[in-house]
């Protein structure tokens, strides 16, 4: 069996420790641990084969992480230069494996605690997906979830697929008994998910062909900017699920959650005899029931009670345990402000290593790089800022126009604006430096490729 690991969105319910280029199933919050993680090592027992479809934005993080199970893991890559929605990225994985092989779809965020319920759904599963049908997972709900899609079922046989009721009609769903929690997991037989995306969805079914026809072979499957657009964009549920006569439901009852809001964050998460989240930072006063997220500085909490305080190095939240729905509503406005916040934390994860942003202001702005032994960075230029690197540890290999240099710790070098440069760590240990940008705009869009060793643009 072939576990198809979905992961894409920016979790943005989780701002500000998720971000765009740092989402929620990347974030180490069991520890050190991702979601992603987790998913993998939940999956191994049963699938001998791992297909990841991932934004190619976080192809190398979720490579990284694979890397550092340190299982010899059989994986390989699907990267989509935008996000089409659940089916398309279903079909291409599809259209990359056997027909007859059984894939398991699951998304790379959910939380699941009940292993051994896990796995025995997961066999009755693959059980009925050996029989053509087209199996989803409801989870058997607990409270009158409101941000979830419902199934209404009568044994294995799905009814209907319901979308995100309202309160009271919630309450209903729960009180009538038959109706399960959406999950996100799927397991059939590409052939068949195949078969029916073309009879349910030939148009969206065709364009994922052309696509896949297209797809550039490398380490990984890289599908081509243009192909992508063209695909119509739908969920797996709209496009199939709803509309097929051979789709099974397996309820579930698997500790599962999507960690969805704080508020779901908070449930899993070790508490002190108060009911705080255990950390090492925190000095409590009369504190009780507080979600505290940080690890930069010390948070003081006296005579406060059932509030969220989630504390990064550019962004600190504060809210009331419930509104932790609200949280996309400030995405949305620091987007509209043009705000970096939504898309990058202070230290941002790149395929060569990381870049910690130390200070930004009118016309300048200072960096520490960090670059992995062997990793190189594009042949590129800046038509507004120009750079000094100052050598803090290792030894830079340096490309300015036509001349090539040792940078070693303690020299520097400077790099003007338009002009041709690139830097390279050719040692075994880390290259770390400190980078001064100058100029009229020092935005990371400020940046033209010549080459890449990663494929980007």
């Amino acid at each position: 069996m072939i576990n198809l690991i979905l992961c894409g969105g920016s979790g943005t319910r989780l701002w500000p420790i998720s971000r765009t280029l740092l989402p929620k199933q990347f974030v180490p919050l069991f520890k050190d641990q991702s979601l992603f993680q987790k998913t993998v090592l939940r999956n191994q027992p049963f699938c001998d084969q791992f297909l990841i479809v991932s934004n190619q934005e976080q192809y190398f993080l979720a490579l990284d992480q694979m890397q550092a199970l340190q299982n010899n893991i059989d994986s390989q890559f699907i990267l989509e230069p935008v996000g089409r929605n659940t089916a398309p990225a279903i079909a291409l994985a599809c259209m990359a494996v056997d027909s007859n092989a059984i894939i398991f779809v699951t998304p790379s965020d959910h939380l699941i605690k009940d292993q051994a319920a896990y796995e025995a759904a997961v066999a009755h599963a693959k059980q009925l997906a050996e029989q053509d049908k087209l199996v989803t997972f409801g989870i058997q709900p607990t409270y009158p979830e409101t941000g979830f899609g419902y199934i209404e079922a009568q044994g294995e046989d799905v009814l209907s697929f319901k979308e995100k009721p309202e309160y009271t009609v919630a309450e209903s769903y729960l009180s009538q008994g038959n109706f399960y929690w959406n999950s996100g997991m799927f397991c059939f037989k590409a052939g068949v998910f195949l078969r029916e995306l073309e009879q349910h969805a030939p148009e969206m079914f065709q364009a994922c062909q052309t696509a896949y026809q297209q797809t550039q072979q490398e380490a990984f499957l890289r599908i081509p900017l243009e192909a992508m657009q063209a695909i119509p964009a739908d969920s797996i549920d709209y496009a199939v699920m709803e509309k097929s006569q051979h789709v099974k439901v397996v309820p579930s009852d698997i500790g599962w959650s999507d960690l969805g809001s704080f508020e779901a964050l908070d449930q899993e998460l070790e508490k002190d005899s108060e009911g705080n989240t255990q950390s090492d930072n925190t000095l409590l006063l009369n504190a009780k029931n507080n979600l505290i997220l940080g690890d930069d500085r010390i948070i003081s909490l006296i005579d406060i009670e059932d509030l969220m305080i989630v504390d990064t190095a550019d962004a600190l939240l504060i809210a009331p345990k419930g509104s932790g729905q609200k949280v996309k509503k400030i995405v949305e406005q620091l987007k509209a402000q043009g705000s970096d916040l939504p898309q990058i934390h202070r230290t941002a994860h790149r395929p060569w290593g990381t870049y910690t942003i130390l200070e930004s202001a009118t016309r300048y702005k200072i960096k520490r790089i960090v670059v992995k032994p062997g990793k190189t960075l594009s042949l590129q230029k800046h038509l507004h800022r120009s750079e000094h690197w100052i050598v803090v540890s290792g030894t830079a290999t340096v490309t300015v126009g036509e001349n090539v240099q040792l940078v070693r710790p303690n020299e520097s070098t400077y790099i003007p604006i338009g002009e041709k440069h690139r830097l390279a760590n050719d040692g075994r240990l880390d290259l770390i430096l400190i980078e001064a940008q100058v100029g009229e705009y020092t935005g990371e869009d400020d940046i033209i490729r010549f080459e890449d060793e990663y494929g980007r643009q």
